[in-house]
């Protein structure tokens, strides 16, 4: 274990032990310390260098049925006090829940905990010299690519780290550390009529090594900007979707949210008692993977001191189990997934690394089976109920015309259902790569409904 996890474990078991004496009859605190650096250069020069630290600690107690949650920065002797004092005095303020209580001390993680190489110490090394450097670089090779590119909307290179440290006082200790970095270029183009058109690319991952050349970055993200020269509406009606690697992740995390505890129990989802029917594709399967070495959401043990594990929640398009923490288990009568996630006012399940199983195919083979469609690599805007699943969202991309990308399209609308969507993917990529939490390769959606000219 880390000194700076040993400290964090000491002041998380401070606030316990104080929130004990002061009446609790259970307690549990958080305590994070987190440090990150973000450096931005505009054609070529500096335009942003921030790096902050941040120490913070939530104080969860319990008494009665009764809860109350306090969190603090202000980690001096009567910062501590107070939170403390804060917390016990909400807990008279409260109602009853029947449903409310911690974890069974029985299902708690116990060390060792599994080694998840979640921390690399190059990242904490890259300064701001090094992270300029990097994000000039990278823009420096996105404009060099081609002369029609002559502005940019800069380069970012970004690198946290962060520690966290729980403490129950049903027995359970535990720390872990984290790393992470990122690089992001966004050229511009002028295009006919005085348009700009704007791209981009990036890498990201726990470990430096993980991330791709910054040159490469940046030509990678150059050739983006100029295939959207001369993008033009389509006509509206009906056509198969096929969604790019980046966009289908925004669409399964989507699906996510519908399928966590709180979203079920609170009856705010369309996926309310489809438990063991068909959600989606036989094609889709869907995993829950917190234990996955070096990938952005692992981690040993969820929020609330259970272990952390492997959970399959979409099973060739039929639908498992939902992901739940222990107070959505007990308001619909089950047992929790090792979901939760304990923030700074509430405790909640939430996903990890949220993992659609990667095809067979190659995207190039994907697309070439396309007679005619729009293949999507930029979403926006948020046009989704979750109650009914209907979906709608502002679209560019691509028009595919006999299995090859025919040319830029910009300013549309795909709509569908959710559900239907799911439903509808009959074909699905082996281009899966894990640069964030929620990660799917590319897909492909049978028709979806598509409004332009």
């Amino acid at each position: 274990m880390k000194d700076s996890e040993r400290q964090l474990i000491t002041l998380a078991e401070r606030l316990v032990d104080d929130a004990l004496g002061g009446g609790a009859q259970f307690a549990d605190a958080t305590a994070h310390a987190g440090w990150e650096l973000s450096a931005k250069v505009r054609l070529g020069e500096p335009e942003l260098v921030e790096e902050a630290g941040t120490r913070s600690v939530s104080l969860r107690v319990m008494r009665d049925q009764r809860v109350a949650i306090t969190a603090t920065s202000d980690l001096t002797e009567a910062g501590l006090q107070r939170a403390v004092a804060d917390a016990l005095a909400l807990l008279e303020l409260t109602e009853p829940d029947p449903c409310a209580g911690p974890a069974d001390p029985s299902e708690l993680a116990s060390p060792p905990f599994p080694e998840l190489e979640l921390y690399d110490e190059a990242v904490a090394g890259i300064d701001a010299d090094e992270a300029l450097r990097r994000a000039t670089a990278a823009e420096r090779a996105a404009l060099a690519h081609d002369a029609r590119l002559t502005l940019s909307d800069g380069a970012s290179f970004s690198r946290t780290q962060n520690t966290i440290a729980t403490v129950l006082s049903t027995g359970f200790r535990g720390a872990f550390t984290t790393s992470y970095a990122s690089l992001v270029v966004s050229p511009v183009a002028e295009d006919t009529g005085g348009k700009k058109r704007r791209g981009f690319y990036w890498t990201g991952g726990r470990h430096l090594t993980q991330l791709e050349d910054h040159e490469a970055v940046g030509i990678e993200a150059a050739r983006r900007t100029l295939q959207k020269l001369g993008a033009r509406k389509v006509a509206t009606g009906e056509a198969p979707v096929v969604f790019d690697p980046d966009v289908a992740a925004s669409l399964i995390g989507t699906l996510a949210g519908c399928l966590l505890g709180s979203s079920i129990w609170r009856k705010s989802s369309y996926l309310l008692e489809r438990e063991g029917t068909l959600v989606a594709s036989p094609l889709l399967t869907i995993v829950d993977d917190p234990l996955r070495p070096g990938a952005p959401g692992s981690r040993p043990f969820d929020g609330e001191g259970l272990p952390s594990r492997r959970t399959v929640v979409v099973d060739k398009g039929r639908l498992e189990t939902y992901l739940l923490d222990c107070y959505s288990a007990r308001k619909l009568g089950r047992k929790s997934t090792g979901s939760a996630s304990s923030g700074s006012t509430t405790v909640t399940p939430t996903t990890t690394n949220f993992i659609v199983a990667p095809g067979e195919q190659t995207r190039e083979a994907l697309i070439a089976s396309v007679k005619q469609g729009l293949y999507v690599t930029d979403m926006m805007g948020f046009g989704f109920n979750a109650v009914t699943g209907d979906y709608s969202r502002g679209a560019s991309g691509f028009w595919i015309e006999n299995g090859e990308l025919a040319y830029p399209v910009s300013e549309i609308t795909v709509s569908s259902n959710l559900d239907a969507m799911l439903k509808g993917i009959d074909a699905v990529a082996n281009d899966l790569e894990f640069k964030r939490s929620t990660v799917a390769p590319t897909l492909k959606v049978d028709r979806m409904t598509i409004a332009g000219e």
